[in-house]
């Protein structure tokens, strides 16, 4: 009796584990799901670079000298116009002594020949008309008294040649005062006499202010490579100058970004010295050309309100937002296969099985991506490889939190 009963409970037991395998079996296996939801979805792109003044300023000397004096430290902040660096200008000063007492004898010249010599020219061409008149009056006189006999040939002939004389001195006088107006050779020659002395002087002036080197922009010597005593030679960079005004951030992307980018794109960057301390940036530069060697674009970003610890040539890390989509449907990114293809597709889970879903994806957020069309909110989808499971099998779809 005991070994039936033994038998019995067995036999119930096989056919307990039997049946609640046939139903495991026919329900099909527990796979992983999410549910499709609405939320927003924000595409970034992501690269690297360094903080810049997007006018950093190389300062040199335009004359070479030897250095007097350097007023002003590495690190300090300085004002436009500020005395940076000094030149030994002793033998400057003296050109420029020279150049101007050029100038002024120049002057002096030209201002004789306005004052002295042109009145000069004037009363003497007044004087030799007057002089041919009486010259001509006469000869015409002569000229009566010949004709009626009362002189011989040879006083006409000594009037004719006083009346030659006095038109030569007229029209010598003429071309003399001619010469000395202002359309005159004599004129010009002073005039640009007193051109060239001035431009002189103010070739010495301008290297004798070159020898006071001055700030050009208000900002912070960020670096400094002379002392006193050196020789500032042309083309040498003595100082670098941080001006004050807008920070900049400069970044390397990925050619194959470039469709993405615009001018005004919001971003937030971070310093890797400081990389749980964010600020906003804005794109304000994209630059038309492309690196061969890199395969990548510059891309310059504005910082509207730099954080105070903030350096020139930090390295920053920024995420620059390329598009939004906000209330969507979204799915996590490893639920879409061949996202990258001509046609990408999910498992959707309808009435316990599994069923491909082609979809249309549109923008890619972090870990999630926008399904434009396939899919709605509510909607089952199955995550993992795409081969394990088949289309038509039944599934336990376990759902997630995306």
């Amino acid at each position: 009796m005991r070994q039936r009963r033994g038998r019995t409970a067995a036999i119930a037991a096989v056919l307990i584990a039997l049946t609640a395998g046939g139903v495991v079996f026919l329900r099909g296996p527990a796979v992983p799901a999410y549910a499709v939801l609405r939320g927003d979805v924000v595409q970034t792109v992501v690269a690297s670079g360094r903080v810049v003044n997007p006018q950093r300023v190389e300062v040199g000397s335009q004359i070479t000298g030897t250095v007097s004096r350097i007023p002003v430290e590495e690190g300090q902040t300085v004002k436009a116009g500020q005395v940076l660096i000094e030149l030994e200008a002793d033998e400057l000063r003296a050109q420029v002594e020279q150049a101007r007492v050029a100038l002024a004898q120049a002057e002096t010249r030209l201002r004789q020949l306005r004052e002295t010599t042109l009145p000069s020219a004037e009363q003497s061409l007044r004087q030799a008309q007057a002089n041919l008149v009486d010259a001509r009056s006469q000869y015409e006189r002569t000229r009566e008294l010949q004709v009626k006999g009362f002189i011989g040939p040879a006083q006409l002939d000594d009037a004719k040649k006083n009346l030659d004389v006095a038109e030569s001195q007229v029209r010598t006088a003429q071309l003399q005062l001619e010469d000395n107006r202002a359309a005159g050779s004599a004129h010009r020659l002073a005039q640009m006499a007193v051109d060239q002395a001035r431009a002189t002087l103010q070739v010495a002036q301008a290297s004798l202010d070159h020898a006071v080197i001055k700030a050009p922009l208000a900002g912070t010597l960020i670096s400094r490579d002379v002392e006193r005593g050196d020789v500032a030679a042309l083309n040498k960079v003595l100082m670098v100058l941080s001006p004050s005004g807008e920070t900049q951030l400069v970044v390397q992307i990925d050619e194959k970004n470039l469709s993405l980018l615009a001018v005004g794109q919001p971003a937030l960057a971070s310093a890797d010295a400081y990389p749980n301390q964010s600020f906003a940036a804005e794109v304000v530069y994209i630059n038309p050309g492309i690196d061969p060697q890199r395969g990548s674009v510059e891309v310059k970003l504005r910082v509207p309100s730099p954080p105070e610890y903030l350096r020139q040539d930090m390295t920053v890390s920024v995420d620059i937002e390329v598009a939004r989509r906000p209330n969507t449907v979204v799915v996590p990114t490893d639920a879409v296969h061949d996202v990258g293809g001509a046609r990408p597709w999910v498992w959707r889970v309808v009435d316990g099985r599994a069923r491909r879903q082609d979809v249309k994806v549109g923008i890619r957020g972090d870990g999630r991506i926008e399904i434009a069309d396939g899919l709605h909110a509510g909607d089952l989808v199955l995550t993992g490889p795409a081969g394990a499971v088949s289309d038509g099998d039944r599934v336990r779809a376990q759902a997630r939190n995306a």
